[in-house]
């Protein structure tokens, strides 16, 4: 079965971009920026992938990728309906209208979503954010791939932005960069029996 990975970039206080949307404060520069372009070349929109020289990389993590309105807007907004020809797209939003036959709008239930998409062949799922749509699918979460910049800004969209809910994940790799950032992945422990309150 295909896995649902989040795979983002945070900073330390937990934030995956500003109150207004704002990302362009953690830089792309240097080592990290080679990892990106070798480890997860799919991640990156079509129109930085030639400038960058990997215009024609292969997937190697997703061939699928998961959004919410707020992370597909700005590409829209560039003019770019298809950020990411070479995936599968999907935007979870009631709101939005894209007249893009390689995106598919999905109104409502990214749980179901995500379930028929597992449930199906090719390589795993990449949910792109953001924070409302990640608490939204949380229990569906396999795999999350933090890279963590060395930065705080106080406010802006969490990592996930939900009700108060608890699930454990177990470190499986880190790689800590010169800059500061670090890379880690962890995977979904086993998921044990319903905890019960104390008392």
């Amino acid at each position: 079965m295909r896995k649902l990975v989040y795979y983002v970039a945070a900073t330390l206080d937990g934030y995956i971009a500003g109150p207004e949307g704002q990302y362009d404060f953690m830089p792309f520069e240097g080592e990290p920026a080679e990892m990106i372009k070798a480890e997860y070349p799919e991640s990156l929109p079509a129109h930085v992938r030639g400038p960058l020289g990997i215009a024609d990389a292969p997937n190697r993590h997703f061939d699928t990728v998961v959004m919410g309105r707020g992370t597909y807007e700005p590409a829209l907004a560039a003019g770019i309906t298809s950020p990411y020809p070479h995936l599968e797209q999907y935007v979870v939003s009631a709101t939005i209208r894209v007249e893009d036959p390689a995106v598919t709008v999905v109104p409502g239930d990214p749980v179901g979503l995500v379930r028929d998409l597992k449930e199906g062949d090719g390589l795993d799922i990449w949910l792109a954010g953001g924070g409302k749509l990640a608490a939204a699918v949380a229990d569906e979460i396999d795999v999350l791939v933090i890279k963590r910049h060395p930065l705080v800004i106080g406010s802006g969209i969490p990592l996930f932005d939900g009700p108060f809910s608890v699930a454990a994940f177990t470190p499986a790799d880190t790689h800590a960069f010169d800059s500061g950032l670090v890379v880690t992945v962890y995977t979904r422990a086993e998921r044990g029996p319903a905890s019960r309150p104390a008392g």
